[in-house]
């Protein structure tokens, strides 16, 4: 991925990761009781920069040990 891209992926692939963990840790944690909605948006305003941090942080040696997994499993290494 290239200029802007590689920067807009990473935030919102995250956002949406986060969105559906938040959601299903949250109904494990407390179930489906009243406020979840709330506690569940909560928690993904709270993971989602930690998440879009983390896949900046990331995407370098993420990006290189894909590389090499790939390369492994077509037989070029």
């Amino acid at each position: 991925m290239e200029g802007k891209a590689r920067f807009i992926f990473p935030v919102l692939m995250g956002g949406f990761m986060v969105f559906i963990v938040a959601a299903v840790v949250t109904f494990v944690n407390t179930g489906f009781q009243p406020g979840y909605v709330g506690r569940w948006l909560h928690a993904w305003l709270v993971g989602w920069p930690v998440a879009a941090l983390a896949a900046f942080i990331g995407q370098p040696p993420i990006r290189l040990v894909t590389l090499r997994l790939v390369a492994l499993i077509e037989g070029k290494s």
